[in-house]
């Protein structure tokens, strides 16, 4: 017997094969070494398929055929190890659903709720609709004491790119993630004339929420909404947090409103992902680089083009020094997408403002560096006494 089948196991299963199918060897020694051999030796281990695209449809399989919740286990144990990110097995089995059944998806649910829960995975953050003047949108929340916070995503993405730092900010905080206009749940609403239509939004959802003041931290486009919040309506913040953001249009929004328009957006996925993270994210593609390209290919391209014109109308810049409030300014080492010393200069136009550079960060902070950014975020936001 070749050693193929003992090293391909140990790759997806995490642990040699004399110790996890003891009790198969012990069974049948044929049988282990069949398993072994032809399964894992052979099947499992030819690369026409990644092992993680292999762990996905072995999982879909074991989810469909039902009664084989050992296996599903192991499976979907395995699928973590491949770089299957928690999300993508919680669809899967919802995916399940609509093909096999929903009492075979609710048992596959039931195992990987069981295999997240001891891989230390927390369980997804509550969801609820709120209606805005014009449209609905979802909320996402964690946290349920303590103050509240409220994180604004970039042009292009959804509230989940929130998701690998929410779990940490909630410790002490109710934290709110919403879908930005055009985006997400909110696709297809009214595109926003200007940014002060969607500074009106996160008013909007602060009042849908019963909140009076909250703090609000934006990323990208994100942070444009919240300062364009903030200098109309100061007095709902209790703090502004901005991250990889801009006080200013820039010529190359109309570019890429119109590149969408004519080209489709499969041809927004390049330039797109290529300002947002660094080649050694693009290359390891994990979740974050994958969530991103699935959010742009799957965008419409009226949202997309009518939010990079709406951000064309964006004057802020000159009302900064009038905020009264603590504030934040998150700066990335490695950002391509805002210019050099730009975060630096918009903190200096805020009265107070705390600056900080995040080594190695990129544009999207929170889905490469997601440790760096909840990091600087605990340190500054406060938590419950």
């Amino acid at each position: 017997m070749t050693n193929r089948g003992h090293r391909e196991y140990e790759a997806l299963i995490g642990s040699s094969p004399e110790e996890s199918l003891r009790e198969v060897r012990l069974r049948s020694p044929r049988m282990y070494d069949v398993l072994i051999e032809l399964g894992f030796g052979g099947i499992l281990a030819y690369g026409g398929l990644s092992r993680a695209a292999r762990e996905i449809a072995t999982v879909a399989i074991l989810a469909a055929i039902g009664g084989a919740e050992p296996q599903l286990t192991l499976h979907a144990k395995a699928a973590l190890r491949a770089g299957v990110s928690p999300s993508e097995l919680l669809a899967l089995c919802e995916h399940v659903a609509g093909y096999a059944g929903f009492p075979r998806a609710l048992n596959a649910l039931s195992v990987v709720d069981e295999v997240l829960g001891d891989a230390g995975v927390p369980r997804p953050a509550a969801l609820s609709r709120i209606g805005l003047t014009d449209h609905e949108t979802l909320v996402a929340r964690r946290g349920e004491d303590g103050p509240p916070v409220l994180l604004v995503h970039a042009l292009g993405l959804d509230w989940r790119m929130w998701e690998p730092i929410m779990p940490r900010l909630s410790a002490g905080r109710r934290v709110y993630a919403y879908d930005v206009r055009g985006h997400g749940h909110a696709a297809g609403a009214p595109a926003p004339r200007t940014m002060a239509d969607t500074g009106a939004d996160l008013v909007n959802v602060l009042d849908a929420l019963g909140l009076d003041r909250a703090h609000v931290v934006g990323l990208s486009y994100g942070g444009a909404i919240a300062q364009a919040a903030a200098v109309a309506a100061p007095q709902r913040f209790a703090s502004l947090s901005l991250l990889a953001t801009t006080d200013q249009p820039f010529d190359a929004f109309e570019g890429r409103a119109r590149s969408a328009e004519a080209d489709g957006m499969p041809a927004q996925v390049i330039p797109s992902l290529t300002r947002w993270f660094t080649p050694a994210a693009l290359a390891a593609n994990a979740w974050g680089v994958r969530y991103a390209r699935e959010c742009v290919l799957r965008g419409e391209a009226a949202d997309w083009a009518g939010a990079w014109r709406a951000f064309q109308h964006f004057e802020v810049r000159e009302r900064l020094g009038g905020l009264d409030l603590p504030a934040l300014v998150l700066d990335g080492e490695l950002d391509t997408a805002a210019p050099p010393g730009l975060m630096a200069a918009i903190a200096e136009r805020i009265p107070g403002a705390v600056y900080r550079r995040l080594p190695g960060a990129p544009h999207m902070q929170t889905l490469e560096t997601p440790d760096l950014v909840a990091g600087a975020l605990e340190e500054f936001l406060p938590v419950q006494a």
